[in-house]
């Protein structure tokens, strides 16, 4: 005797989570194809971004009304609320790692290895071209403090070699990470200070940020300084530092394979 065996539907609410949970994160590849796009235009990426955090949070909403109607009535569904629940916080993980880092670092978003005289930005023709009008400006004396306490390891980097062959060793540490050059300048003349300005991209979203870089000679050796600063915002959330440690660490990397 066949036995008739009734499945028990699935929770909608359960259903509209993971929909919405999978909605998000396309609206949030959305968000960050248009930053990446457009990288000028900072509101326009942001606003779909935080859109799709918005339907993330909504998602865990429909998925919280899914378990607690599957508890009591013990309808279907709860893959899809599990589901739910992990797309929606492996998406909201990105905001909410950026509220600990704007709540751990200072406010903050102009990086220098040199506190009393930072490497300050080219103004030639070609670097105002590739900045627009968005050079960076002097970082007041009293952030720079600030910088001291929260980023005590960024240093300047001194090297045992003749400015020309530091030189050198800085273009190739920059090739190597990807940055695009906008200017550059040789040690020498009456100065003899060399500089490679450069602009490096967000690894999320995309924004351009401004690095300069100095090569000061030195009685046998050459101190090279870096100038990190983010082109929006006001919180970097620690990314110019760690641009930093990649540069310095890169640069040894190059000097190792001499």
């Amino acid at each position: 005797m066949r036995r008739l065996i009734i499945e028990e539907p699935n929770s909608a609410a359960a259903l509209w989570s993971r929909r919405l949970a999978i909605f998000a994160f396309a609206v949030a590849a959305i968000g960050v194809g248009l930053a990446r796009a457009a990288p000028n235009d900072v509101m326009a990426g942001l606003s779909v971004l935080g859109a799709a955090f918005l339907v993330a949070c909504v998602a865990l909403l429909f998925a919280a009304t899914g378990a607690v109607v599957i508890w009591r009535t013990g309808r279907g569904g709860l893959s899809h609320v599990i589901g739910a629940v992990l797309l929606a916080m492996l998406l909201l993980g990105f905001p909410a790692y950026l509220a600990v880092q704007s709540i751990r670092l200072p406010l903050m978003n102009d990086i220098s290895t040199d506190l009393a005289d930072p490497p300050a930005f080219s103004r030639s023709s070609a670097a105002l071209a590739a900045r627009g009008p968005l050079t960076p400006s002097d970082v007041p004396e009293t952030t720079r403090e600030e910088q001291r306490r929260a980023y005590p390891d960024i240093q300047p980097v001194i090297l045992d070699l003749e400015a020309d062959e530091a030189y050198r060793l800085t273009q190739q540490a920059v090739a190597a990470l990807g940055w695009r050059l906008v200017d550059q300048t040789r040690p020498g003349g009456r100065s003899g200070i060399g500089r490679i300005d450069a602009i490096d991209r967000t690894l999320v979203m995309g924004f351009p940020d401004d690095v300069t870089i100095r090569i000061r000679p030195l009685a046998g050796q050459t101190r090279i300084d870096i100038r990190s600063a983010s082109r929006f915002g006001r919180h970097d959330f620690g990314q110019n530092a760690r641009r930093i440690r990649r540069f310095a660490l890169e640069l040894q990397t190059q000097l190792d394979a001499r």
